[in-house]
């Protein structure tokens, strides 16, 4: 078996993966990154899903190296694409013009940007990038990491050995494989105090929806209608109790007040810059913004509530079970389209929009479905200190003006508690809550010494991790957890001795001002400033 040795080797390839690198990368540190899919980006790529940013994230609340990204971004489509004049000069351009978020874009636009943020990094011969790889063994001793096994569609099983490991993966997979303390699934109120959490017994099978997430343009004069799903029968039925309409449909419940919300496919012009319908809400290209005649359509991401699978959980569950209920994940979006095509009632009368096509080649794939699904929910360390509803929640807070403040913060982050529907299955729960602070506290397990979460997968609640999920939240997470591994290995600390020695601590949030320049809070206007949002606006 091929050996490899690094200071830090992350598993996992996501936007957290990623910004643990570069920061490691920039403290002098080399670094093995993995992957399990072909791009390194995750929600923001594989999962193709637009960044979910807090409302001021073009001035405050993000790192400056997510704001590089951002900038990447714009770049990669002013470099490439046939801009109109606007489009190039606008400072805050937003590619695919959509509502959901600012910069609303294609996820190769994602993996183009991330790859010119390593791109400076494999001469120094201290980056190591293994795609398509996946971890399937750990070796530990005395409550430490000693490698982890991995198997690479390129070069089989390999040992990935190094000083300190970070598990940057969608679903916490090395907190299982190395017997890691953790919680998966909604905890009892009994359990963190929260008054959102569950009244009776936690149960580790309540667990937000997957979403495999697809894109779609529109030709109105052809018909590119799909083979009939295999399970179509099953999902065109399908309706959960607490659903305003069946699956299949444009009606979903509000995530605030769980009345039925009746969005459909268009509301007038297609071709809109702007219109309160599904197709502008999460637009990931925008023909208008472009000269010529050689974009056909917009193309539209799918991440509607209605591919939200409830069927059952694909964490705490067989390896059998849970590749059941992905492929039913895909079934259900696969349906989805197939009824849109056929069966669904149009904005101008009569039935179906057989224009509808899948855009697999934004994607990554050919049958328009995203590389992975969209995760929300990881399994979570069980942290030094988790972050819990009474910390960000308004109501929780009971008349207190902001979020806690932590005295380890190590970055911010602002996000509505957003849970979508569960695997229990259990409706959406909303909280409106404070924009937030990330303690170091909750990126440090109890007890293993040298393994850091750098995903979703740190000390949050079920509750709370509907907050702390989000893109660039993720991207400080795992900025701060490479620059802890640095950080230790050069003064030979060990992440707890760093948070509890108190001119350790200030030494170390010196160094993600002053070389990231990670803000550690927010500024008083924005910190006293409830995060309301819903759908892009603020309510």
């Amino acid at each position: 078996m091929k050996e490899l040795h690094s200071d830090i080797v992350i598993i996992g390839g996501g936007l957290g993966g990623v910004s643990a690198a570069l920061s490691a990368l920039k403290l002098g540190r080399s670094v093995i990154l993995t992957e399990e899919f072909k791009w390194l980006g995750g929600q923001l790529t594989t999962q193709a899903v637009p960044p979910d940013e807090n409302p001021w994230i073009e001035t405050d609340g993000s790192t400056a190296s997510y704001k590089q990204l951002r900038h990447e971004i714009r770049e990669y489509y002013r470099r490439n694409y046939p801009l109109t004049d606007a489009a190039h000069a606008s400072e805050n351009f937003n590619p695919g013009s959509g509502n959901v978020s600012p910069i609303c874009a294609e996820p190769r636009a994602g993996v183009a940007a991330i790859d010119a943020l390593l791109a400076p990094w494999f001469a120094t011969d201290r980056l190591t990038v293994l795609l398509n790889t996946k971890p399937i063994a750990v070796e530990s001793k005395d409550d430490s990491f000693k490698s982890v096994t991995v198997i690479s569609a390129e070069y089989g099983e390999m040992l990935l050995t190094g000083d300190y490991f970070a598990d940057a993966t969608e679903l916490g997979d090395l907190l299982e494989l190395g017997d890691v303390e953790h919680v998966i699934g909604a905890e009892s109120r009994a359990e963190t105090g929260e008054p959102s959490a569950l009244e009776g017994d936690a149960d580790p099978n309540d667990q937000q929806a997957v979403s495999w997430c697809f894109a779609m343009s529109y030709h109105p004069d052809e018909d590119h209608t799909i083979e009939r799903p295999r399970d179509y029968d099953y999902w065109r039925n399908y309706k959960l109790d607490f659903w305003p309409d069946k699956q299949l449909s444009f009606v979903g419940p509000n995530p605030v007040t769980l009345e039925p919300d009746n969005r459909p496919l268009f509301v007038g012009d297609s071709d809109a810059e702007f219109a309160p319908d599904n197709w502008h809400y999460r637009r990931i290209f925008y023909r208008r913004n472009h000269t010529g005649d050689q974009y056909s359509s917009d193309i539209c991401l799918v991440n509607w509530p209605q591919i939200d699978y409830c069927d059952g959980p694909i964490v705490g569950v067989s390896p059998e079970e849970a590749k059941m209920h992905l492929e039913g994940a895909r079934q259900l979006s696969l349906s989805m389209l197939y009824w849109m095509q056929t069966e669904a009632p149009r904005h101008d009368g009569g039935y179906g929009y057989r224009g509808l096509k899948p855009a697999g080649n934004a994607m990554g794939t050919l049958d328009g479905l995203t590389i992975a699904p969209y995760i929300r929910e990881s399994r979570r360390i069980k942290a030094l200190f988790t972050v819990t509803e009474n910390h960000v929640g308004i109501d929780a807070r009971e008349g207190l003006v902001g979020a806690e403040q932590f005295h380890d913060s190590v970055g911010v982050g602002s996000y509505r508690i957003d849970l979508h529907p569960s695997t229990a299955p259990r409706n959406y729960v909303d909280i409106a809550n404070w924009p937030f602070q990330i303690p170091l506290g909750s990126l440090i397990p109890q007890r293993v010494k040298n393994l850091l979460p750098a995903c979703k997968n740190i000390g949050t609640t079920h509750i709370t991790n509907g907050c702390y999920r989000l893109h660039p939240v993720e991207w400080n997470i795992g900025e701060s957890v490479g620059a802890l591994a640095a950080y230790c290995l050069e003064n030979d600390l060990s992440p707890r001795a760093v948070r509890e020695t108190a001119d350790k601590l200030k030494d170390f949030q010196k160094l993600l001002t002053s070389r990231f320049d990670i803000p550690l809070s927010w500024p008083k206007h924005i910190r006293e400033t409830p995060r309301l949002e819903l759908f892009g606006r603020v309510e």
